[in-house]
């Protein structure tokens, strides 16, 4: 059973930190390193510097990311840029936003769960993680005992959810905050005894299913077993045995799922020359020549890839300024070994298998970490393969929240970064400490 439980977050004072909008940021893991300074320089409290500070180049054992951030809340507390709340409370959270002509929204719950280990609890996970990450917030979370960003989490269930457990408090005043995209935030904290008991019971029995923060979630998961094993006393409350999450029904209409792109570097010549025709073995191929607008020619690319039946692919670099759509051959040999596998039948996964692995050869971690990077913007993936920093760039369509819970529920995992979901909740709304309980 999911032991969902509120907690005594941690929250910016507006009063002192001023706008929230100044103060939050999208998750770590899609902050560029432009997006660091510009987060940065948007206020001198922004919460990037607690989650994802800038390496210096006089960084020591002493002295680095993780210090500082240690350091900035220690800081912050004293000086009332940051307050903790004084009783217990669920946070909800209304996502809304823009999506082509349409306006859409969403509610979602941030909470605590007690940590659960993913082979066997009711926590389900769908990608596979790098070590690289883990440890970058493993040592994070060692220096500052905070959950800063939520992961975000998904379950069965009607949209209206939480809508229909909490309408009045939704009809209350609330913080206020906007990002960079135009996404509009709004969070009301649920301290009445009843209705947490009412969202307890809901999501008692419910299998929670990680949509976004693998890494944050396992490394959570080790801190646990870091602190148990060095004061075994605590007990199973210990606020450490639990990890902040947002928690939003997957049958939420105001859930979107978006694509991320793969860019791939570091290809000997041989190994491209050869492409061509190991993809024409598998693939039927159709070129798209460019238009003379750059957003006109990645919108008609885009929409060609997304009418495609079947397993199908966007490729550019290989043939100067056109996208090649690839679609698989009938009959084509694109089956995992064992041939049951439910990730193995989708997209991503036979694109990292057929064509990363098997053709182009990244065959291991290691290569993958050298070779290949993500994006979620089709322009960047473009521009930094015409400005030569990437050879090829894969464009994929969206994976179905409905393939991910399968995944999930078969106890299997996709490739990393196969799913991307829009709009995620920000880092710095809500923030759990770990030292109190």
């Amino acid at each position: 059973m999911a032991d969902v439980r509120p907690f005594r977050g941690l929250r910016y004072n507006l009063e002192r930190a001023g706008d929230l909008s100044s103060v939050i940021t999208p998750p770590y893991d899609v902050i560029s390193p432009a997006g660091q300074l510009r987060y940065c320089q948007l206020s001198p409290h922004n919460v990037i510097r607690l989650d994802f500070g800038l390496d210096q180049p006089d960084d020591s054992e002493s002295n680095n990311k993780y210090t500082r951030a240690s350091s900035y809340v220690k800081q912050w507390l004293d000086e009332g840029i940051l307050s903790q709340d004084e009783q217990p409370a669920f946070y909800l959270v209304k996502h809304r936003f823009h999506l082509g002509d349409s306006v859409l929204s969403r509610f979602s719950l941030v909470a605590r769960m007690r940590l659960e280990d993913l082979e066997t609890g009711s926590v389900r996970p769908h990608e596979r993680t790098m070590s690289k990450p883990r440890e970058d917030r493993l040592n994070l979370l060692r220096a500052c005992d905070v959950n800063f960003s939520p992961i975000m989490v998904l379950f069965r269930h009607k949209a209206e959810g939480f809508e229909a457990l909490l309408g009045d408090i939704i009809e209350r005043p609330s913080p206020h905050a906007v990002d960079k995209d135009g996404v509009e935030f709004a969070m009301w904290t649920v301290t009445d005894e009843d209705a947490i008991a009412s969202i307890s019971n809901l999501l008692a029995d419910k299998m929670l299913y990680i949509a976004d923060g693998h890494h944050r979630y396992e490394t959570a998961l080790n801190y646990s077993r870091e602190r148990r094993a060095a004061g075994p006393s605590d007990g199973d409350d210990a606020p450490y045995n639990f990890v902040m999450m947002t928690i939003t029904p997957a049958e939420d209409p105001g859930l979107i799922m978006m694509p991320t792109h793969r860019m791939v570097k570091g290809l000997a010549p041989d190994i491209l020359t050869s492409l061509k025709g190991k993809l024409a073995e598998r693939f039927d191929e159709e070129l798209l020549p460019p238009t003379a607008d750059a957003a006109e020619s990645l919108r008609q690319w885009n929409e060609a890839l997304e009418g495609q039946a079947g397993t199908s692919f966007g490729l550019y670099g290989l043939d100067g300024d056109k996208l090649c759509i690839l679609r698989a051959k009938p009959g084509a040999n694109l089956k995992p070994i064992d041939g049951n596998s439910v990730a193995g039948s989708l997209d991503v996964s036979i694109l990292h298998r057929a064509i990363l692995r098997d053709m182009l050869g990244l065959d291991s971690t290691a290569k993958e970490d050298e070779c290949l990077e993500f994006t979620r913007d089709g322009a960047e993936a473009i521009e930094r393969v015409n400005a030569g920093e990437q050879q090829l760039a894969f464009f994929l369509n969206p994976t179905p929240i409905s393939g991910m819970l399968a995944v999930a529920d078969a106890r299997e995992r996709m490739p990393q970064k196969s799913t991307y979901f829009y709009p995620k909740t920000p880092t710095g709304l809500v923030m759990n400490p770990l030292w109190d309980d």
